[in-house]
């Protein structure tokens, strides 16, 4: 079943590239007490993902932050070390942006939001949107259709605020 607006995030382990190297972080940590701006990816190093997805959200992140966004966080079905090496090329910091590494997809897939990319290549990844967030539940839900980029911009959740 896919998640929608008013349900509650599941606790979940993720993980963070830092300084020392990949760290755990529980889903929790990520949500609670906070207003956040979560969009999901299918792949990092992807074309639509890396040329319009995560820079559109580096460039919106202090007019989403002006509306009372206090966390943007990029989720993708991939290990902390590539979404680290990702940030790093795309010049993005931990403080504009958090990248959530889903390794095993289990949030993905709690959520209802996983897709089949295996013939990609990819095996089980995300489907690409975005969400509004408040203190753990689900306040706006954007889920593209396959092979789209539109309502998961920033620029559309942006306007929902």
């Amino acid at each position: 079943m896919t998640i929608k607006v008013g349900d509650r995030i599941p606790s979940s382990m993720l993980g963070v590239m830092t300084p020392e190297g990949p760290r755990p972080i529980n889903s929790d940590e990520v949500f609670k007490g906070k207003t956040v701006a979560l969009f999901a990816v299918p792949g990092a190093f992807t074309p639509t993902c890396s040329a319009r997805h995560l820079p559109g959200f580096k460039d919106k992140r202090d007019e989403l932050a002006g509306k009372g966004v206090d966390t943007v966080a990029c989720l993708s079905v991939n290990d902390p070390f590539v979404m680290g090496a990702w940030a790093q090329s795309q010049n993005v910091s931990g403080d504009e942006i958090v990248m959530l590494a889903d390794g095993n997809g289990d949030l993905t897939r709690a959520l209802g939001l996983s897709m089949d990319a295996t013939g990609f290549g990819m095996g089980e990844r995300s489907q690409r949107y975005s969400m509004l967030v408040k203190d753990g539940v689900v306040e706006q839900l954007n889920v593209e259709q396959g092979g789209e980029f539109r309502v998961s911009s920033a620029e559309h959740l942006l306007a929902q605020l």
